[in-house]
């Protein structure tokens, strides 16, 4: 609220009509003209000739609202400017309101004391002819205002994109440009933050991080709001590190006696001298690209750009160019990397994964999966590697082979594809293959319409016959409410959670180890473990009634022709080891 007083220079008499009428239009003419100077706009003169009307009037008081919006209306909110005030109590005699093209809303009040003599019918219409006059002039300068907030602002009242090239079309113009460093980054898991405590909450801790770092930016920075929880923002150089170590880990106070640690992901361009900076585009475009890498799923969640960033740029342009014809020409195939049993070495199953061969070589999956995670061409890939199994399966039963039960891949992307149940369906069935010959792996979710996708896609196929697994269960932040909420038939165990080495049984991985499996047994689900490299871990995963491995202890992804001789061969030699 913005309170302001203005007494009037001097009281004003009033005598008769003709003076009065002069003295009146006199005012009024000044008035007008003050607002309408546009080269030079005196609001203290503005206020002065108002007080002095209504003086003239014999007022008591003359209030103006502004408010941005009928809610903020509807709540008390707004702006209130009190114009005149003699402090002598007063009743309403006019209330005039008025709203803007853009929803903005602007009214006066003006009182007169009781024991004043009463407005004559020409008083009141020249008192609200001043009333509309002076509404026009603030409708127009908070019209103008509303249209530079929309057009520099988001809703929430962050800088947005346009307000980020206006900044870096100045720095760039200035020569100030160079020196600075430029930070693309992305709040990582928020939705879960939203979920847990809600979006008001939510919202303020983003407030609070914002406004964090614009002050670490210092005087000469700026960030501004790409929309949710992804930011840009500018620091000089030596800023530059208590800007990272706050993206890296910041620790923020909800209520009085929770906090909650906020992590990035960031790509960060220093801007030197050795680069042609002439446009925004110079700077984003750098920036963007070291902060997609940092999103890219590595291990590294701040990413600085340099030259080799363009490279890989480069290559992923190529895989994206070639993607089409090589699926067309079934360059992808399936490699079959086995599952088994730790107690009878037994083939149970195995995973189906991706190698694609171009011109005479394989193309390794960490450099084309990636890649095709960032647009929907990795779900056309998912699907076709699906048609690649059924074709197998159906050439294994044809040949009166035994089948083992295959997995298959879906990227997070085909979550939100409603008719994916029905798409994985019509595919198997157009192989004539029995649903319990497939199983359809899928990673945790973070958001909260993921999840209820998730949910619902799983509960489809179980319906139908299918396996469904969840790939790389404790990596996510969400595992017990998958597990709690979604009917899995197996769980899959992230290498991250197997112990490595001689692991002592009161270890703390032991400890979560055998107590993750246990859960998993225990709610009546399939159990295996990734990554499963070595006697001992086969060993623990014994010890603890984990049935099933998956690892290069026993295959590695395997041609479709080596796979089949496992299957024939139906057994593994697993050399018997006690543990120390």
């Amino acid at each position: 609220m913005n309170d302001k007083k203005m007494e009037p220079t001097a009281p004003i008499s009033r005598t008769s009509n003709s003076k009065d009428d002069m003295q009146f239009y006199t005012l009024y003419v000044q008035l007008v003209s003050a607002m309408t100077d546009f080269g030079k706009i005196d609001a203290q003169r503005i206020g002065q000739l108002l007080c002095d009307i209504a003086a003239l009037f014999r007022l008591s008081k003359g209030v103006t609202r502004v408010y941005r919006n009928p809610q903020e209306e509807k709540e008390g909110g707004g702006e209130t400017l009190c114009h005149y005030d003699t402090g002598r109590e007063g009743e309403v005699v006019s209330f005039i309101r008025v709203v803007t093209s853009v929803m903005s809303i602007v009214s006066m009040t003006v009182y007169m004391s009781p024991d004043e003599e009463p407005l004559t019918e020409e008083e009141k219409w020249k008192v609200e002819l001043v009333m509309r006059t002076t509404l026009s002039f603030v409708s127009r300068n908070r019209l103008g205002d509303l249209v530079e907030e929309l057009a520099y602002f988001d809703e929430a009242g962050y800088p947005n994109l346009r307000s980020l090239n206006n900044y870096l079309v100045r720095m760039i113009s200035n020569g100030k440009v160079y020196g600075k460093a430029a930070f693309r980054y992305n709040l990582r898991h928020f939705a879960l933050i939203n979920h847990e405590f809600g979006r008001e909450v939510g919202d303020a801790i983003i407030k609070e991080h914002y406004s964090t770092i614009k002050s670490l930016c210092g005087q000469d920075g700026f960030v501004a709001r790409l929309g949710g929880d992804n930011f840009v923002g500018f620091c000089e150089s030596n800023s530059l590190e208590k800007v990272l170590d706050y993206l890296a880990g910041a620790k923020i106070a909800v209520g009085d006696r929770s906090y909650v640690n906020l992590q990035s992901s960031a790509g960060v361009f220093v801007i030197s001298e050795d680069y042609e900076i002439t446009s925004s585009g110079d700077v984003l475009g750098r920036v963007i690209s070291a902060y997609n890498y940092a999103r890219g799923g590595g291990k590294d969640k701040i990413v600085f750009f340099d030259d080799s960033i363009v490279s890989r740029k480069a290559r992923s342009m190529r895989v994206q160019q070639l993607f089409p014809d090589a699926l067309a020409a079934e360059e992808f195939r399936a490699y079959y990397q086995p599952k088994v049993n730790v107690f009878s070495g037994e083939l149970e199953g195995a995973e189906a994964l991706c190698r694609w061969f171009h011109e005479g070589r394989m193309v390794f999956p960490g450099d084309f999966i990636p890649t095709l995670e960032e647009t929907n061409d990795i779900c056309r890939l998912d699907l076709y590697m699906l048609e690649m199994v059924c074709r197998d399966i159906r050439r294994w039963l044809d040949e009166g082979r035994r089948v083992v039960r295959i997995s298959v891949n879906f990227s997070r992307k085909n979550v939100m594809n409603a008719k994916l149940a029905g798409i994985i369906k019509e595919i198997v069935d157009r192989y004539q293959v029995p649903h319990e010959y497939i199983e359809i792996e899928l990673t945790e979710t973070t958001s909260d319409v993921e999840f209820y996708d998730l949910r619902e896609i799983v509960s489809e196929l179980h319906g139908s016959g299918f396996y469904t697994a969840v790939d790389d269960f404790g990596v996510g932040l969400s595992s017990l409410n998958l597990l709690k909420d979604i009917p899995w038939n197996v769980i899959k165990i992230d290498k991250s959670f197997l112990p490595e080495g001689e692991t002592d049984e009161s270890s703390v991985p032991y400890i979560m180890f055998r107590n993750v499996v246990t859960l998993i047994r225990q709610l009546g689900l399939d159990c295996i473990a990734e990554g499963v490299e070595t006697m001992q871990q086969v060993s623990i995963l014994r010890e603890n009634h984990c049935d099933l491995a998956q690892g290069f202890y026993f295959d590695r992804p395997l041609p479709v022709q080596e796979f089949e001789k496992r299957m024939d061969q139906k057994n593994y030699e697993i050399e018997e080891m006690a543990r120390v």
